[in-house]
């Protein structure tokens, strides 16, 4: 049996990679003929499907379309569904009239409800949001359709809200939480979304107060598929990207989950986000936490979840939730280190340990976390110069992004076995010593800065029993240590994986330092064989291969296509026109509107439109001015009152529009759009510049400002006045877009854009 110990235990430490990705989530899907009081997959695609025909963003005609579809389906399993609608302005200074699509499942209890949240909106303007969030929708209305078909009366109300404008600021939220009568019954929300196609999805709660009884009511749940980690919900709150959930909390103190699955990052919010390209396990994944959830928390006391308490929380294998108080951070801490000291002090008398191979024990980790950290964090700009197409992946994650995150995982794997190969002939144990004491270090400052990720403990503890283990027999078991190193796969492997998909291959980094602080972990196993240099050449060969592949796969094509954009710009005050694109690199498409020697710098007047990644116009070149008209604008009000000036002034559109956007220099006490009042906060923050406001128009509607301002101010109103009409104008002649191109995500894109000025004496 000893002959076959280290095949066995290579073996089990692959099987264990493999499991932690595998059993995470389902694996199969449940078909149409799944029992009626079941959640069936195939069925929930239906919606999906009928929601993701077409483009139903804020102001498209396909977005009454699936509101009305929606509405039917509600009226289908006996509901009497409402549409809640009025203009808000969110949080980012985006107005909009948002439709949200409420109904209600009375229950017997004190009129508690525990809400199903979704947005049916997708992003403006080619995303069919199939996932982004038409997965999510589609989970409820099957959800809902099996828990109805059993006939039990829930305790708490139930609350089943499709909401509107989630894209455009989290506006439909915003009307709901400020202006519905039962919103102050809401006391627990379950909310599903998606930034992909595909993946695991995650559970991060959101809470103003600590996390523990939601926590411990999730645990007692039992979702089939628990994927949280009290990390996630750390970096979480760090990130600035929000859902509509962060409105019930900041606004109504409404606690609630989330359910969001991030993989296959490309698709997001792109022409991409098809219902052939939904994961089907990943739908499957949404409906194993949505039917559990939604059968426990219809009879729970959702009114008392409320805790000053947080938890450190991680899901284990066999759908285990594990999860402690924060004020276990440090004893447990504490009783490592405790540990920790003992084991030396042990190995000392022992004379195992040695102070002079533990100081030559530390140069193979150390080497192996400078030379992965800097093959980590240099591997996005260097992939960026031999590629510069990924930089109009805004997402930062190409196509063939999971490709990379193997071979440099792979690659940081082989530099550590070589490095250790070389310090073959110290004991395991010194090796052992200073990766513990990094560990410990690492953990130590987790438990004060980035206290979520404190369970990394975990995995050292298991660590520390291994070197008691070496300590005591210098060659133990081998298929004990192996066991021994378990934990810390289930734990950090994932890990590896996640960040760069969430984050963008920049984050490549992160991937790197983990594989090598998780081979450090593996190091009483791999110490053992003998074959490591052999074992080393294996893997920097696969990850080669993966390199090469990842070479072959780099370019465009139908299936990974190219993200470009194009505008036209018109100046009616000049009568200038322009063409304009964010493309780093412009493909054939776009690029006989941009002769090289007309377009080296964009033309700095024009301003560029919110994104989140911060793009800005690339190339200009000028442009044949079109007889467009402009938008008319009628001064209503202008007056001086006390020590305020007051103006009202309102835009109508002359053409078909979709979005209306205001800049102005001056000082703005407050601004009022169609009813709806730009939060004071967002006017006095900086970082918005001289934008004012952005109005996502429906049905060609006016825009009527309100304004007060310090009496001696002289205002200017910049409107830009955008259509997403430019292929289909029939002013112009651009051709439509051939295979293997997509319009680019995230920007102001496929648009005509006209600029006028307006200008207030006094």
């Amino acid at each position: 049996m000893k002959r076959y110990a280290a095949p066995l235990s290579l073996l089990l430490l692959c099987a264990a990679v493999y499991w932690s990705f595998y059993s995470i989530m389902p694996q199969a899907y449940t078909k149409v003929n799944a029992p009626e009081n079941s959640f069936s997959t195939e069925r929930a695609l239906l919606h999906v499907r009928a929601i993701s025909k077409k483009p139903h963003y804020v102001g498209a005609e396909a977005h009454e379309e699936v509101r009305d579809y929606l509405v039917s389906e509600l009226e289908k399993l006996g509901l009497a569904p409402e549409i809640q609608e009025g203009y808000t302005s969110g949080n980012w200074g985006n107005i909009s009239k948002a439709d949200n699509i409420i109904a209600t499942i009375k229950g017997s209890g004190n009129g508690n409800a525990l809400m199903l949240l979704s947005h049916y909106d997708s992003a403006p303007h080619s995303s069919f949001g199939a996932s982004d969030a038409g997965s999510g929708v589609a989970a409820i209305l099957e959800g809902i359709r099996a828990y109805l078909s059993e006939g039990l009366a829930p305790e708490n109300d139930i609350i089943i809200m499709f909401s509107d404008a989630e894209e455009l600021g989290l506006n439909g939220a915003k009307l709901f939480v400020s202006r519905h009568p039962v919103a102050k019954e809401v006391k627990l929300v379950l909310n599903f979304e998606a930034r992909g196609s595909g993946g695991p999805s995650f559970m991060l709660p959101e809470t103003n107060r600590g996390n523990s009884g939601l926590i411990k009511a999730f645990a007692q749940a039992r979702p089939r598929y628990p994927v949280a980690s009290s990390l996630m919900y750390s970096v979480y709150k760090i990130l600035p990207n929000d859902t509509d959930l962060t409105v019930f909390r900041e606004d109504g103190d409404i606690d609630g989950f989330n359910f969001a699955f991030i993989d296959d990052h490309y698709d997001y919010h792109t022409a991409l986000d098809t219902g052939p390209r939904l994961d089907r396990t990943t739908l499957e994944h949404q409906g194993a936490y949505l039917m559990p959830l939604l059968r426990f928390f219809a009879d729970s006391d959702i009114a008392n979840l409320k805790d000053d308490r947080d938890h450190v929380f991680f899901n284990a294998p066999g759908a285990v939730v594990i999860h402690y108080p924060f004020s276990w951070i440090w004893p447990v801490n504490i009783l490592a280190l405790i540990l920790f000291i003992g084991a030396l002090v042990y190995g000392f008398r022992k004379k195992v340990l040695r102070a002079g191979e533990i100081f030559r024990g530390a140069i193979p980790f150390l080497s192996a976390l400078l030379l992965c950290g800097l093959t980590g964090y240099f591997s996005w700009p260097v992939l960026l110069s031999l590629y510069p197409g990924y930089a109009d992946i805004l997402q930062g994650f190409p196509y063939n992004g999971h490709t990379y995150i193997a071979a440099f995982a792979l690659l940081s794997t082989a530099i550590c076995l070589i490095l250790y190969h070389g310090f073959r002939k110290l004991k395991a144990a010194n090796l052992l010593v200073v990766p513990i004491l990094v560990w410990l270090l690492l953990c130590t400052a987790l438990g004060h800065y980035l206290k979520g990720a404190s369970f990394f403990i975990i995995p050292v503890y298991f660590a520390l029993f291994s070197l008691f283990a070496l300590i005591r027999r210098e060659k133990p078991r081998i298929l004990l240590m192996t066991l021994l190193a378990l934990p810390a796969i289930w734990l950090f492997s994932p890990l590896i994986r996640m960040f760069p998909v969430g984050l963008g291959l920049k984050m490549i980094v992160a991937s790197t330092l983990l594989t090598v602080l998780l081979f450090v972990l593996l190091l009483p196993v791999i110490a053992s064989y003998r074959q490591n240099h052999k074992l080393a050449l294996l893997t920097a060969v696969i990850a080669a291969v993966l390199l090469t592949v990842a070479h072959t796969t780099s370019d465009f094509d139908k299936e990974h296509p190219r993200p470009d954009s194009l505008v036209y710009l018109l100046d009616t005050d000049t009568g200038k026109a322009h063409w304009a694109t964010y493309d780093q690199v412009p493909g054939k498409w776009i690029s006989s509107y941009f002769p090289q020697k007309d377009s080296l710098k964009a033309d700095t007047t024009w301003v560029t439109f919110g994104s989140k990644y911060l793009n800005t116009f690339t190339h200009t070149a000028e442009a044949p001015a079109k007889n467009i008209l402009p938008p008319e604008v009628e001064i209503l009000h202008d007056t001086v009152a006390g020590n305020e000036r007051l103006i009202e002034v309102c835009i109508t559109p002359e053409r078909h529009v979709n979005r209306l956007d205001v800049f102005s220099a001056a000082i703005i006490l407050s601004c009022t759009v169609n009813g709806a009042a730009l939060p004071a906060a967002y006017l006095e923050d900086k970082r918005r510049g001289e934008r004012l406001f952005s109005h996502f128009i429906t049905g060609d509607t006016y825009t009527e400002i309100q304004l007060r301002l310090p009496p001696g101010e002289k205002p200017q109103l910049t409107l830009y006045e955008s259509s997403f009409d430019l292929l289909e104008h029939p002013l112009f002649s651009v051709a439509p877009r051939p295979e293997g191109h997509i319009p680019k995500p995230f920007v102001l894109n496929d648009a005509v854009i006209l600029r006028k000025t307006v200008n207030f004496g006094h």
